[in-house]
């Protein structure tokens, strides 16, 4: 990190995620939020925080033990700021409890959904789970007694444990106190009672609550003076040299079953824990008191994620939807590339269908025309209709080139598959550049039509994924504009082949031009405001990090111009400080869907240019990914993204939190009467609601 900017002029980027995770409990504390979405949200935090540990907090730990002294942007050393989020991050986890006990589970309960504890089952529910118990849980448990010949076993990553605490001799006259306890993976967490034994219309109980009712069972003849549930957060970062290794996805394959056993980072205990069996796992998993979180219930909230869906309440959720289609692709069989060549189409997710990307590959495929299909791929699921159409594609004898990124964190594994599949069809799989992430979301098909060459691209903020396409906000655009064709066929010459990187017609691209062009455009309207003309910056990203982007920034507002900055998450930029950045505004939109639009407009005298991109203004994607950041060039788009993207968002006054110099946020509260939600009036304006019929985009 560079030291030459003033540390008080930035915020700190870990606990800035913390405040990210608070904005997201808020929206569980919602009673305007429907019940089990505000379920759902209290389950998001955690599955934010579990990665969080796994690699902010790691990494901190890892700082610390090899001594390093290291500042931040913001001043702090590694220990220092693994001081705070340990403070922050106890404070967060205690909420989330506070609130599922006090609120969510009785507002769930008078909704006939219950969370039925063991120390209230009644005859038929105790008959219901011994019969479960014996019949699907006890055959796959391995209890394992502590002793000299059988030592403490190895413990996944995020796994369920038990510690049990024991008196009595064994059937070999052991005396062995203690014992562990793994529940295995293949068995649910939240298990379903039919009605007439629960009940009520929903009832659950935890496997937690099945093991401890029944683990006297497990240790015949000893008395059980104790059971305690506890589960451990690990070092999920792979290593991998990538100067050393002569294949990437074979060295992952080897590394990726070691992630499940890295360094604790985290030992979640239930709150009952004696202080003897927390003092043994804090030593055998070598952590500090204060990387031991006490919760009253389960410890993995994670796991209620799925309630939702086994609970069929239609008015306990958000409102259906059927994602809209542009006038031009609403006939059915529309034919994509005569679409494309009448004028660029853009698509707004998920307020309108991923369905028409699905649409081009398949068509693509199918077209006799096509000569070759490019792409590339960073997440994609492991159920993905355009990664089985690009196999059927190079299955047909086409030209199919996909670029995978298998460094994709938590998405290795699924990556590796599609790459291995790819491969056994004969399509051209390559994994990038060696070491820059290909973050670029990039489609390009080559048609021939009148005897030449064709290309159509479709380049996009968001993942090529149809599921999270339905819960991220992402735009897609579709053009057979040639200068962008050739940009994007640079690309991939670039990510394929060897040779110097050449200038672009319009993309910007990282790790080349996308920070200088950047600054350019921020400087740009720093000249203009210093020769007295109006000038105006909005950005929208997730994370807001790099040093000397936001220098130029402060740079900006002290000459004048506006600039207004809607960060969803991590912002490491001070807005409204007196002598540095009185007018910058800086918002965050938490709602119903994840913001993940990344759009940056600059006035530039009028001219009003407008650039989507895959990339946030952080150091990894301006210096260590391969990133794009396209424009709109039809005025008519151009509007939509301005109106739909940014001034919507800026106008909300209902989920918008805004952001003081100190990195505290504040609900904005309207004093008008008119309440302006961004999403819900995209929902209203592009998708068809209510629905009957689902979509399966």
């Amino acid at each position: 990190m560079p030291n030459n900017f003033p540390a008080q002029h930035f915020l700190n980027r870990e606990l800035s995620q913390l405040e990210f995770n608070n904005r997201v409990l808020a929206q569980a504390e919602d009673p305007a939020i429907p019940l089990l979405e505000r379920l759902k949200y209290l389950c998001i935090v955690s599955s934010n925080l579990d990665e969080f540990f796994e690699v902010r907090v790691a990494g901190l730990m890892e700082q610390i033990k090899l001594g390093g002294i290291t500042t931040s942007a913001d001043g702090m050393t590694a220990a220092q700021m693994l001081k705070l989020v340990r403070e922050r991050a106890h404070q967060l986890i205690w909420r989330q409890y506070q609130l599922f006990n006090t609120e969510l589970t009785p507002a769930l309960a008078a909704q006939s959904i219950k969370f039925l504890r063991r120390t209230h089952w009644n005859e038929a529910q105790q008959a219901w789970v011994k019969d479960f118990f014996f019949r699907e849980v006890m055959p796959v448990l391995t209890p394992i007694g502590l002793d000299p010949a059988h030592p403490f076993p190895r413990v996944l990553n995020k796994s369920l444990n038990f510690a049990v605490e024991l008196q009595g001799k064994d059937a070999f006259g052991r005396n062995s106190t203690r014992a562990i306890v793994q529940a295995p993976r293949v068995l649910p967490r939240t298990i379903p009672l039919p009605p007439e034994v629960s009940g009520c219309e929903h009832g659950f109980v935890f496997l937690s609550s099945i093991l401890h009712a029944h683990v006297d069972v497990l240790f015949s003849g000893m008395e059980v003076m104790g059971c305690y549930q506890f589960r451990v957060t690990r070092n999920s970062d792979l290593f991998v040299d990538e100067e050393e290794v002569k294949n990437l996805r074979l060295s992952l394959q080897g590394e990726l079953p070691q992630r499940h056993y890295g360094d604790a980072v985290r030992l979640e205990i239930a709150d009952n824990c004696s202080p003897v069996i927390e003092e043994m796992l804090r030593k055998e998993f070598r952590l500090a008191p204060e990387d031991v979180y006490r919760v009253h219930g389960p410890v993995n909230l994670v796991r209620l994620m799925q309630i939702p869906d086994m609970v069929a309440r239609d008015d306990l959720k958000f409102p259906a939807f059927v994602p809209g289609v542009p006038a031009v692709l609403q006939k059915k069989g529309a034919d994509m590339f005569k679409v494309i060549r009448k004028g660029d189409v853009l698509l707004h997710h998920p307020y309108q269908s991923f369905k028409p990307v699905i649409d081009f590959i398949e068509q693509a495929t199918s077209d006799p025309q096509v000569v070759a299909i490019k792409q590339t791929v960073y997440r994609t699921g492991a159920d993905s209709a355009l990664m089985e159409a690009l196999i059927a594609a190079a299955k047909r004898g086409m030209e199919v080139t996909v670029v995978v990124e298998l460094l994709a964190r938590f998405d290795e594994e699924a990556n590796i598959n599609w790459a291995t599949r790819l491969e056994q069809v004969g399509a051209h799989v390559v994994y990038g550049v060696v070491g820059h992430k290909t973050h670029a979301k990039m489609l390009m098909v080559v048609r021939r039509e009148d005897g030449k060459l064709r290309r159509y691209v479709h380049l996009g903020t968001g993942n090529y994924h149809p599921r999270t396409a339905r819960l991220y906000t992402d735009f897609g655009l579709f053009t057979c504009n040639d200068e962008v064709c050739a940009d994007v066929n640079e690309m991939f010459g670039q990510l394929t082949s060897l040779g110097k990187a050449r200038k672009l017609h319009h993309l910007w691209q990282s790790p080349f031009s996308l920070h200088t062009e950047v600054l350019r455009a921020i400087r740009n309207e720093t000249r203009l405001a210093k020769a007295g003309k109006r000038a105006h910056i909005i950005a929208k990203m997730n994370a807001l990090l790099e040093p000397e982007t936001i220098s130029a920034l402060y740079e900006a507002s002290q000459a004048g111009v506006k600039i207004d900055l809607i960060v969803r998450g991590v912002c490491a930029l001070r807005p409204g400080v007196a002598g540095l950045s009185e007018n910058i505004r800086v918002r965050s939109i938490i709602g119903r869907f994840l913001e993940h639009t990344r759009i940056f407009y600059f006035r530039n005298d009028m001219k009003h240019d407008v650039y989507l991109a895959s990339a946030d203004w952080m150091d990894r994607n301006f210096f260590r990914r391969i990133e794009t950041c396209f424009p709109i060039l039809d005025a008519r788009l151009k509007k939509r993204v301005i109106d739909e993207g940014l001034k919507t968002y800026l106008q909300d006054n209902c989920q918008a939190w805004e952001m003081d110099g100190e990195g505290a946020y504040r609900q904005k509260q309207s004093r008008r009467a008119t309440l302006k939600c961004a999403q819900r009036e995209l929902l209203a304006a592009l998708a068809k609601l209510p629905v009957k019929d689902s979509d399966p985009t």
